[in-house]
């Protein structure tokens, strides 16, 4: 119709069918209704074609136009239509000869192109539907499929669907939005197409199967009759019989043992060329591969156990001493003995010790599990949890996945060969999270002493008892351990080492493991202490030993291989030490330039001269604690603060209030109020890595009294605190790090919260002997703490 305009239109009911726009039918006029409807038509030959339900009308109709009249070969009056648009129907009336006219509003289509979601819609429709044709009606009907560009066209094609139920194109000829309606029929070809390629896959495998099975059928017959002959059985029946040997003479609890029996009577009973035969084989062996029963004797010699870990380990006491504290429990309790009256499982529930090793890289978190283990006198075993993120990765995979296997717990105590090794869950810091499952979740219950006596594996489908293995975990940090999982964790802190320190564990440990890994022995070559401080302070900065190691390996490999007799370096390079007649190599502080090259590390980073508004603080990041110089200016232009250094929301706050304390107090901390109006301007250099934490309140407030006061700050002054608008001093964490920082930075005075001066008993007693440490409760303390006097004019 020319016009989108409401009409009495006659009405041609359909009983038995849809007619959606865009059809050419043919209509026999079977009943008077429909003969009085073609003869009511007006000079414009339309008229409406509804749907007849059991509810009455379908709310939608069609204007159709006639195309042709006659009569089918049994004489039957037909009409030929071509269907245009839809149209809501409205109200009835009565016409001509005792027609019913409906008023009919007409649904305009969207034109093709108007909206890129229609777009992308049709064509996946029409991709639908192309590969349903190929699946049903195979590629020639596929190919037939008419060139729709229109997407309400697209939509509709979904009327020639012969398969499609009368409600479901009633629901498409209701359904007057084109974008709905192209999901409706991409929803409904979807599915008729899944369930088309698992029929077709049904019928394929059968048909395979019964030619297979047939052949296979013939053949074991066969081979079943010579084996007879031959008075041998076949390998399906001694696999059997050695499962069954082995559920009977291991040391399974009966439930599990349960299990396995009745695995076994379906692998007696399921062919060998069924793949469930496969399935249940793989399932046996990994059940029968979990030590169940065996458990290593603990050594409880408390003193040898210490011995041991100290050999290992140079410091670390607080680790050292919770693991003999463990020991100690064990032996006075007597676990393995087991009551007269009582479980020994349900006995030990909740006994079990979860430690996590915090600190930063290097500082010998994974190899004190492995002392751990040894002082103990159990297996170890490690699972790497970085990057994790299927949680399948810790409780194993259902049974009914291709290729399903058990998890990493039943898998490590596997690997250990009894049920009590000392587990260390590397890098729980870093466990992911995805569409596939959060690993961290499937460990609170490996985690839980209360609960973990019961960990079922979602493969072996049994539950496994945790409750005698010492897990240990290593992480950088605790901000990133999800809260739930860090509640049952028993943190110990394992922070960085003092240059004495590590001038000791490289003189007992390093050095000997590297002249090892290197070829050599004590007399072959040897470092002075002199060489190895110099190696630490001017070629090493870092909280572990991991690059000291580093500094030393290479340092060796070039004394082996003058020893060795590679050739000399040209001139221009200074030389490492010669191998001397006799005698080992003697390798001191003047050789480690030959060797090693230029010093790596400056210790003038932190702020050197006193210099208005730069503050040098104290930060604690993953990789230990670091001095951060913080740099204040103020410059003329609009009033305000700029932040810059990719510095976190935390730190951002932190900027603010610093400012808002400066405007409150302005009298008394000696700014001029026209310094207020200029622009302030807070830098933290190395701008490329991001920082944040709630303890640079105090540093950022110092830096602006000190940029628009004009008084220096001490160059030798380092600190760290939280900041509030009253000017209170809050407490931070990770102040023993962040000590450790300012010792190897050479600082001299360091300001704290006062509410963190019991964290001091942490700090090694040698770095306190050489730093004049200040907790202070307020800012006021603080400026005049770190800001000299103000120089004449």
């Amino acid at each position: 119709m020319a016009e989108l305009t409401t009409r009495h239109l006659p009405v041609l009911p359909l009983p038995a069918g849809v007619v959606l726009p865009g059809m050419v039918v043919t209509i026999a006029l079977e009943s008077d209704e429909a003969r009085t409807a073609a003869d009511a038509v007006g000079e414009d030959r339309q008229l409406l074609l509804v749907p007849r339900l059991d509810r009455g009308y379908a709310a939608v109709g069609v204007v159709a136009t006639i195309e042709d009249r006659g009569a089918l070969p049994d004489g039957t009056p037909a009409l030929v239509i071509r269907a245009e648009r839809r149209a809501v129907l409205g109200a009835a009336v009565v016409g001509t000869g005792g027609a019913l006219l409906l008023a009919a509003d007409p649904v305009e289509d969207p034109a093709t192109g108007d909206e890129p979601e229609l777009a992308d819609l049709a064509r996946q429709v029409r991709a639908a539907m192309r590969a349903l044709l190929e699946a049903r009606g195979g590629p020639r009907l596929a190919a037939a499929l008419p060139e729709a560009d229109d997407p309400a066209a697209v939509a509709d094609l979904a009327g020639w669907w012969p398969d499609l139920a009368l409600e479901r194109k009633v629901e498409l000829l209701e359904t007057t939005d084109v974008a709905e309606r192209l999901r409706l029929v991409l929803a409904w070809t979807r599915d008729e197409l899944a369930e088309a390629e698992v029929a077709d896959g049904i019928r394929r495998h059968v048909a395979e199967g019964l030619e297979s099975d047939q052949r296979e059928a013939v053949l074991r017959r066969q081979l079943a009759a010579i084996r007879a002959e031959l008075g041998e059985g076949t390998d399906d029946d001694d696999a059997v019989a050695a499962y069954r040997q082995a559920v009977d003479e291991g040391d399974l609890p009966d439930e599990v043992a349960t299990a396995a029996r009745r695995e076994i009577d379906r692998l007696e009973r399921t062919p060998a060329q069924n793949v469930e035969h496969g399935w249940i084989r793989s399932w046996l062996d990994a059940l029968l591969e979990v030590p169940w029963g065996q458990h290593s004797p603990d050594d409880l010699d408390l003193v040898g156990a210490r011995a041991v870990l100290d050999a290992d380990h140079h410091g670390l006491d607080e680790a050292k001493d919770r693991v003999v504290e463990h020991l100690a429990v064990r032996k006075l309790r007597g676990e393995r003995a087991v009551p007269d009256d009582g479980d020994e499982r349900v006995r030990r529930r909740g006994e079990g010790a979860i430690l996590a090793l915090v600190g930063p890289p290097g500082v010998g978190k994974t190899s004190l599990g492995e002392s751990i283990a040894r002082a103990m006198g159990r297996r170890f075993v490690r699972i790497a949890l970085g990057g994790v993120r299927d949680e399948a990765e810790i409780r194993g995979h259902r049974r009914t996945y291709v290729g399903a296997k058990a998890g990493r717990i039943a898998t490590a105590l596997a690997e250990a060969g009894t049920m009590n090794p000392v587990v260390l869950l590397d890098e729980i810091d870093k466990v992911g999270a995805d569409w596939r499952g959060d690993p961290s979740s499937a460990l609170l219950e490996v985690l839980d002493p209360a609960q973990n006596h019961t960990f079922r594996d979602h493969y072996l489908e049994v539950d496994l008892d945790l409750s005698d293995v010492l897990f240990l975990a290593t992480a950088n940090v605790v901000d990133t351990i999800p809260g739930p999982l860090l509640d049952r964790l028993e943190v110990l802190r394992v922070d960085g080492y003092t240059d004495d320190e590590k001038v000791a564990i490289a003189r007992d440990h390093l050095v000997p493991r590297q002249l090892e890994r290197n070829g050599l022995t004590a007399d072959d070559a040897t470092v002075t202490d002199d060489a190895l401080r110099a190696v630490v302070d001017r070629y090493t900065h870092e909280a572990g030993v991991r690059e000291l190691e580093r500094q030393l390996g290479r340092l060796l490999r070039k004394a082996a291989a003058r020893i060795a007799g590679a050739p000399t370096p040209p001139a221009a390079t200074p030389a490492p030490p010669d191998a001397p007649a006799d005698g080992p190599v003697a390798i001191g502080p003047d050789d480690l330039t030959g060797a090693l090259g230029r010093p790596r590390v400056r210790r003038d980073e932190p702020n050197r001269q006193p210099v208005p508004g730069v503050v040098n603080g104290l930060a604690v990041t993953g990789a230990g604690g670091d001095v951060l110089v913080i740099e204040a200016t103020a410059m003329e232009g609009e009033p305000g603060l700029t932040l810059t250094g990719q510095l976190g929301d935390v730190m951002t706050e932190s900027g603010g209030i610093a400012r808002s304390y400066l405007r409150a107090n302005r009298e008394r901390l000696g700014v001029q109020r026209d310094a207020l109006d200029r622009h302030l301007h807070v830098h933290v250099p190395a701008g490329a890595v991001p920082k944040d934490g709630p303890s640079a309140g105090i540093t950022m407030t110092t830096a602006l009294v000190s940029a628009l006061s004009g008084r220096p700050v001490r160059p030798e002054v380092g600190m760290t605190g939280e900041v509030t608008l009253q000017g209170k001093v809050l407490p931070i964490g990770g102040l023993k790090q962040k000590l450790l920082a300012a010792h190897r930075a050479g600082l001299r005075t360091v300001i704290v919260p006062a509410a963190n001066e019991p964290d001091l008993e942490d700090v090694p007693a040698a770095v306190l002997d050489e730093l004049d440490v200040h907790p202070v409760a307020d800012v006021a303390d603080v400026l005049e703490l770190a800001l000299l006097p103000a120089p004449a004019a």
